[in-house]
């Protein structure tokens, strides 16, 4: 009886390996690249394509002002004041607006602030048309569009985990991250094409209008998001300060925050771009601006492994560390295109940290306390960059750039990993632990 050729086992390793290891190498890039999973959800997939649309809109505003104001005064400490003018109705407003989410249909929330922001934008582009060219008219419409905006943040986070399962909350929110920083990088190139043309600052703050038209298209095709639990009776400060008593008792929530809140204060540096683009780089204020937004970009299509981690306060802490690092090395180089790497991998870092510190928060807090934690969140991550716009702008006038930029941000890495190693719980924090009765009960 014949016999079939037997294959040597040696030639049947080097057949099977490049093949398993294709197939390896094919998993892991699956593994690691962007989960779009939540996509499939249609009420979310629409605030997707609207948050977009806005993002990019509110970008090309976000870069416009600072350049209008810093045209006007000649000033970076007057670039700073431009955070400062809305720090206090996004304290306010954030607060209270969390509360109002616990209280209310959070879809009515979102569309009657997003409907506010859009018609401060609008004012922003009467002010450039008329040629006002007041400062204070400005910040002051820089304070109401911070007050709307706080309120739809509070509504628009505390709607995320009723629209998507909870194992596909931090996929959402890199989602949500990712579209976020696209805008970051499309909307200071546009906003640089646009305010170099004649009236460009009309043409900016127009298209920021007609962009966020979409955002109010899909906040209008909400279903509504009634909160669930007790309903909220008291008024006054109580609800606000239930949600607080509830971040106390939690280590990990409350060192999200603070070390959010270090890195804000301490390490952002995009109040001095507009003085460093005139006197290090000789331009290139617009690729400054979307540098950070393009590392974030580039770490969200590879975001796969974020959900997977466990250790998420070490994750957070560690990601902070790096944004301090790069930060501070971007802060001491002379070229614009070594800035511009560095900056990048300070928003690669700064994308994974901003996933944890969200998805923390979601995933620890009973609905009911919801939209009062996220306006708290929301103070803190849009009032953090004011105050660090402040600090920089002030601490620039006062030394000099490299001091307010690099000093400052090695500081921040001190204080962020000190912090980080000293709270136990915050180190130690298993995400399979993230459950809010949990929560409170570590010390």
């Amino acid at each position: 009886m014949p016999t079939t050729p037997q294959t040597p086992p040696s030639d049947r390793r080097s057949a099977v390996a490049p093949h398993s290891l294709r197939t390896r190498l094919a998993s892991g890039l699956r593994g690691a690249a962007l989960d779009t999973r939540p996509l499939a959800h249609p009420v979310f997939r629409r605030l997707l394509i609207g948050q977009s649309a806005a993002y990019i809109g509110t970008m090309v505003t976000g870069v416009t002002i600072p350049v209008q104001v810093h045209a006007l005064s000649q000033s970076s400490l007057a670039v700073g004041l431009t955070g400062l003018a809305g720090l206090v109705p996004l304290v306010v407003l954030g607060l209270y607006g969390g509360v109002v989410a616990d209280r209310f249909d959070r879809r009515v929330l979102y569309l009657a602030s997003a409907f506010v922001t859009w018609g401060t934008t609008l004012a922003l582009l009467v002010q450039a048309v008329a040629a006002l060219r007041s400062v204070p008219l400005i910040l002051l419409l820089v304070a109401v569009q911070a007050g709307a905006f706080a309120m739809s943040s509070a509504a628009r986070g505390a709607i995320i985990p009723r629209v998507v399962p909870t194992h596909l909350v931090p996929a959402a929110n890199t989602l949500y991250f990712t579209a976020g920083n696209v805008g970051q990088i499309a909307g200071p190139l546009v906003a640089g094409v646009l305010i170099s043309l004649p009236n460009g600052y009309c043409w900016a703050y127009g298209a920021d209008a007609l962009l966020f038209s979409l955002l109010l298209y899909s906040a209008f095709r909400l279903p509504p998001v009634k909160p669930t639990g007790p309903r909220i009776r008291a008024g006054g400060l109580r609800p606000v300060l239930d949600g607080l008593r509830f971040i106390a008792a939690a280590p990990v929530l409350w060192m999200s925050f603070a070390v959010d809140i270090a890195a804000m204060t301490l390490a952002m540096p995009t109040a001095l771009f507009p003085e460093a683009a005139q006197l290090r780089f000789h331009g290139g204020a617009g690729l400054l601006y979307s540098a950070i937004a393009i590392g974030s970009v580039a770490a969200g299509l590879f975001s796969g492994w974020i959900g997977r981690v466990r250790r998420q306060g070490r994750a957070l802490a560690l990601a902070v560390v790096v944004w301090s690092a790069a930060v501070a090395l971007a802060g001491t180089v002379d070229h614009l295109l070594a800035a511009v790497v560095l900056l990048a991998a300070a928003g690669a870092a700064d994308l994974v940290s901003a996933v944890y510190r969200q998805t923390i928060l979601q995933t620890c807090t009973p609905d009911a306390l919801r939209g009062r934690l996220q306006g708290v969140f929301t103070v803190v991550v849009a009032g953090g960059p004011r105050l660090g716009d402040l600090r920089a702008g002030a601490m620039a006038s006062a030394t000099c750039l490299g001091l307010a930029w690099s000093g400052s941000s090695l500081l921040c890495l001190v204080v962020v990993l000190g912090a980080a190693l000293l709270v136990r719980p915050f180190w130690h924090y298993d995400v399979s632990s993230a459950h809010p009765d949990h929560m409170t009960r570590q010390s």
